[in-house]
């Protein structure tokens, strides 16, 4: 036990960050693991977004995050969470995923490149590393993405967007302004109720003077090098095509909490188990941060609401350590 962190933090997110630093001011010894670059999520976000969330919202450690605009971009919080974890010289590995994950005394953790033990794991990987999968044939060609990063690479291109969700909306508006020939595919009836209020106008007039072609309550069913098959309301047609851009949302990675012993939840969203006072799950150790802690209700917690995560798990380690 001598030798065992007292706390090893999964993901190198905002919210695993500010559990670091919660950890550090509290002189518990620590170490944060991130399979990618820093707030890897965050660098996987188009290079154009702007935060729904005004600065203070995103702020962690008491450091000022300084933006020029009222809403930062994301540059900005790239920039910002660099010198967060500059500021607090944090305890994070980067480019080292868990690879396993062993329960006795205390956590036996194995890393890609290191082996750790721990008495307390936080869970804070978030929920963008999964794309939800279209599942029909043809979807590994290269020409599908389930990432967007910017419309330069569509200038001139026949593009299926597929989802009627912010996402798919903002990349289907800002492809066509960059002079890509769209197409949404969305499986609902209309444009999702939740989209920005001040976007779904934007859309649904560009859609309704047909400078953005869109299917509702269809599907695409094969995707081809030159074309993509969909099935419409009105029967089954073929479209020719460049790239398919499938934003069809995000899952966290209900198997990894599963081979820890987490239960997740029958309910719809399928939310993992856990103790909404204290973050700790049905596993006395394993605590849950950040947006994970929603299961497929990503729209639940963000940034500037699960902050607080971060003191009720340490503050609740403290006291199972008394």
């Amino acid at each position: 036990m001598n030798n065992s962190l007292d706390v090893l933090i999964i993901g190198a997110g905002p919210i695993g960050l500010a559990c670091g630093i919660e950890a550090q001011k509290n002189q518990l010894s620590y170490q944060i693991l991130e399979k990618g670059c820093l707030v890897n999520s965050l660098y996987n976000y188009p290079m154009n977004m702007t935060f729904f969330s005004t600065a203070d919202k995103l702020e962690i450690g008491g450091v000022p995050f300084i933006s020029h605009n009222n809403k930062p971009t994301r540059s900005e919080a790239l920039e910002y969470y660099r010198r967060v974890t500059t500021s607090w010289n944090l305890n994070v590995n980067l480019y080292e995923g868990v690879s396993d994950i062993k329960k006795g005394d205390v956590f036996e953790i194995t890393s890609e490149k290191h082996s750790y033990k721990a008495k307390n794991l936080i869970i804070a990987t978030g929920f963008y590393d999964l794309p939800f999968l279209l599942n029909v044939p043809g979807e590994n060609l290269p020409k599908v993405k389930h990432y967007y990063d910017e419309p330069h690479p569509y200038f001139g291109q026949k593009i299926i967007v597929v989802g009627a969700a912010n996402s798919a909306v903002d990349v289907a508006l800002e492809t066509y302004r960059k002079g890509a020939e769209v197409t949404m595919v969305v499986r609902e009836p209309e444009i999702n109720p939740r989209v920005k209020y001040w976007v779904r106008p934007d859309i649904e007039n560009r859609i309704k003077e047909s400078s953005i072609k869109a299917y509702f309550e269809s599907n695409i069913t094969e995707i081809r090098e030159t074309e993509v098959d969909i099935r419409t309301p009105s029967g089954s047609t073929t479209l020719a095509n460049d790239f398919v851009l499938a934003m069809t949302g995000y899952q966290p990675d209900f198997t990894f909490l599963q081979s820890l012993g987490i239960t997740i939840g029958t309910d719809e969203m399928k939310t993992p188990t856990h103790n909404a006072e204290t973050m700790e799950s049905n596993i006395k150790g394993i605590f849950l941060a950040g947006v994970i802690c929603g299961g497929l209700q990503t729209n639940k917690w963000f940034i500037e609401n699960s902050r607080v995560h971060a003191e009720v798990i340490i503050k609740q380690i403290l006291k199972n350590q008394q």
